[in-house]
Parts: C-alpha cells; structure tokens; sequence
C-alpha cells in the first residue's frame, strides 16, 4: 500500500471518527449527567467525579416509571406485530397478483407519505373519539395499524422472491393465504425485521398522538413520563437524564439483538435452474 493511499485512509477515517463523535456527543452527555451526584455542575464537569445510581433511584421511586415502561413496551410490541401483519397482507396482492387497478393503488398508497401527520391529525383524532378508544391502548395504537412506508418495503421485498417458488406452493394445492404465510413472510425476514425496528422505535420514541389521545397518567408512555418528570423537578437535569437513559436502554438492547436478522437471505439459491 502506498503512503499516498495510507495517507487518504487515514484522513476517510479521522473524518468517519469526527462524524461518529459530533452524532453520540448528546448521549454521551446524557449518560455522563445521569451519574452525576447533586453537588457535581452538569455544564462545568463533563466526567462525573463520584458516579452515583442515585438519580435512577430517584426517578424510579418518584414516578411510576415501571408502569411507564410497560405501557410503553406493551404499546410497541402490539404496534409493531399489527404493523407486519396489515402491512404485509396488503403488500403481497400489490407485488404478486395480477388485477385491474394494482398500480394506481400502489401509487395512491404512496401518495399518502408525503401527507404531514399534522393534517390528519383532528380528523384522526375525532374518529378515535368516536370509536371509544380515547384514553386506551389501542387509541394509542390505532394510527400506526399500517403504513405506506411498510408496504412500499414489503412489496419490494415480496417482489425478490423467485416465482418458482410461488408456482411450487400452487402446485402443490396451496391457497394465496398459504403462499403468504408458507412462502413469502419466511422468504423476507430481513425486510420485517427492518421494518420492525422502524415501526419499534417510531412507536416508542412518540410524543405527539399519545399527548393528544391520553390524559390519564396510568396510560402514559415512557416519553410522556419523561417530560412530565421534566416540568415537576423544575429542570433538574440529572434526574431528567436518568429518566431519558430509562427511556432509551430498550431501544438500543432491541437494535443490538436483531440487527443481525437484518441481512439479505439467499432465497432464490433452494430454485433451481
């Protein structure tokens, strides 16, 4: 390797290493106040001088925060399962049947992407009212049943898996719902488990619809705890950093454990030419 070569490796990597520090910067600063004890500055010492768990003990004991956490955990997991399960049924007829109209309802679909949240919010609002789910799970739940980012992915995904193997389960006697379940959601692992993590995180980290749908503190989530805590300990920053690193642990032990599903399967090497 010539030092020409060593030299702009060297400077690929320097830029990569600045890159990775300016984005952790504000979780490293997070984590760094949640163990500082109360007689330490949070803005003057960036490395806590007497480590403490007291802040967590805190926020633990003052708040319901394990209610918070289930809720929130309970909330996404529904969330993400009912997400994968709409998203890929509507996905499969739009990337692997054949009927009038499927590319006009594929792009309606994805029309509705570039439609902000805020617009549909009252009318979203107003319709879970109605339906009674105001101050309950499912209210929380109800905007993210589906999403035209999921099936956009999942088409794409379904439209990778190889014909043979569709025409094998049809052969076979296997009816369309068979060849879903049998063939296809097997073949695009790696695209549900993306998606996945997407809708996990996008559940989890929400703010907005669960202010709007709920005012009752048993129902909040984790982020609503979070800020609640925030404007009843008058900006005690140590406490609301211990309380965001609570929020956001889950989150970061979800992406450790399945990112490694997230790898393109070799689907079409069991078809043979």
């Amino acid at each position: 390797m010539t030092q020409k070569s060593l030299i702009q490796r060297f400077g690929l990597y320097l830029l990569l290493t600045v890159i990775a520090v300016a984005m952790l910067f504000p979780l490293l600063w997070l984590l760094s106040t949640a163990f500082k004890s109360p007689t330490e500055d949070v803005f003057t010492t960036w490395f806590p001088t007497q480590p403490t768990w007291g802040n967590f003990r805190v926020v633990w004991q003052t708040y319901p925060f394990g209610r918070y956490l289930g809720n929130s955990t309970l909330i996404a997991v529904l969330t993400v399962v009912l997400n994968l399960l709409f998203c890929s049924l509507a996905a499969y007829p739009l990337a692997r049947l054949d009927f009038w109209g499927r590319d006009s309802i594929f792009a309606a679909v994805i029309a509705t992407i570039m439609i902000p949240f805020q617009i549909v919010m009252i009318p979203l609002y107003i319709l879970t009212v109605q339906l009674g789910l105001r101050n309950t799970y499912l209210g929380v739940i109800f905007p993210s049943l589906a999403s035209a980012f999921g099936i956009f992915l999942l088409r794409q995904a379904f439209q990778g898996v190889p014909k043979e193997l569709e025409e094998a389960a049809r052969i076979d006697g296997c009816s369309e719902l068979g060849i879903w379940w049998h063939i296809m959601i097997p073949s695009i692992r790696p695209a549900l488990v993306t998606l996945a993590i997407f809708v996990f995180i996008g559940s989890w980290s929400d703010f907005l619809w669960p202010l709007i749908v709920l005012d009752r503190p048993e129902y909040y989530t984790l982020p609503l705890g979070v800020a609640k805590l925030a404007s009843a300990l008058d900006l005690d920053w140590r406490l609301i950093a211990a309380g965001s690193i609570i929020s956001i642990v889950p989150v970061v032990l979800l992406f450790v454990f399945l990112q490694r599903y997230i790898i393109p399967t070799e689907t079409g090497s069991g078809v043979k030419g």
